[in-house]
């Protein structure tokens, strides 16, 4: 009966109580009043065994259960229904600037550095559902694959569709990521502007400099995580173009410019990361996600529906249907 309902009123209930007392008194007050006649026979009398008198208890329970009703009420019970409506009330725009040179095919991470990372980014993306995010590309030249966008399936979409190939410029070219991804959000009217900037090599191509770049997201009020992607020491890279237009792979040093990355993360108040295998590739995803928190506000409506005056209309029947009886089936036994 009373399955999702709050008491307000809680304390109400000590008066229950009270219960014990009551009806103590009642069977004591009832010993009282009951008149003993000692006889030594019952010859000549018509004795009639009539269960009338013995329901006579009725009234007191009726008036008892009446009374446990008033108390429940007094406790005020109620149920409550909430429901919620969400706002989004401070969105961010994100740049992720992913590096496509050929040394991205390398398999220190699995099954390469690039799908290793298309993987995590398209996790990265689904855990974003309130802001509007972009992809860039960047080899030694660099393009805007997707624009901020809200359709988060056109940059799923788009992020699947990266991959090495032969029509951009070779070398690594961070100055030119990093500038075009400054350049998709100089004009974003976003609280929050970030960009991820991943790489595996050192800046070896592009006309502009790094750090000319992060001036720049410094000037519009950006942030950048930097990313360095590829495990210490040797790494199983391409070395060169077969015959049959796949690549030969050998063991080469594995060279970052940490030093660079550390500085364009400090000057425009990101941080710097170093991806060694998936699973920190991963751990780093997680954590950006959770640095950059949209705040959402939330509104909750409360629908209070009072359950006391069914109690209430039930106890004063039960006082009725009492005093009813009291003065016509039993009114000769009181």
């Amino acid at each position: 009966m009373f399955e999702g309902i709050e008491f307000v009123n809680k304390e109400f209930f000590w008066l229950l109580l009270a219960l014990p007392l009551a009806v103590l008194w009642y069977v004591f007050k009832n010993k009282k009043q009951t008149a003993e006649l000692k006889m030594s026979s019952l010859k000549g009398f018509k004795v009639t065994n009539s269960w009338l008198p013995k329901l006579k208890h009725l009234l007191f329970v009726l008036r008892l259960l009446a009374l446990v009703l008033l108390i429940t009420a007094l406790a005020r019970p109620q149920s409550v229904d909430v429901s919620t409506r969400t706002k989004t009330t401070r969105g961010i725009d994100i740049v992720m600037a992913i590096d496509v040179s050929a040394s991205m095919l390398a398999k220190d991470l699995s099954p390469n550095r690039l799908e290793a990372l298309k993987d995590v980014a398209a996790d990265f993306i689904k855990k974003r559902p309130n802001d509007r995010i972009g992809l860039v590309e960047y080899a030694g030249e660099s393009y805007t694959k997707t624009p901020i966008t809200s359709d988060k399936a056109i940059v799923l979409r788009s992020l699947k569709s990266i991959k090495y190939n032969t029509i951009i410029e070779g070398g690594t070219a961070i100055g030119m990521g990093l500038a075009t991804s400054v350049n998709r959000l100089k004009d974003s009217k976003a609280k929050s502007k970030v960009i991820i900037l991943l790489t595996d090599g050192v800046n070896n191509s592009g006309f502009i400099d790094p750090k000319i770049a992060s001036e720049l997201a410094v000037e519009y009020g950006i942030k950048v995580y930097t990313i360095g992607l590829g495990t210490n020491g040797m790494a199983l890279s391409p070395v060169a173009i077969l015959p049959n237009g796949q690549f030969q792979y050998g063991r080469i040093q594995v060279e970052i410019d940490e030093a660079l990355l550390k500085e364009i993360a400090e000057v425009t108040g990101g941080k710097y990361f170093r991806a060694t295998n998936n699973k920190k590739l991963e751990a780093i995803y997680d954590e950006i996600n959770k640095l950059e928190k949209t705040e959402i506000e939330e509104f909750k409506f409360y629908n209070y529906d009072e359950k006391f005056r069914p109690l209430v209309i039930l106890a004063g029947i039960l006082l009725m249907f009492e005093v009813l009886l009291r003065f016509t089936v039993f009114r000769s036994f009181i």
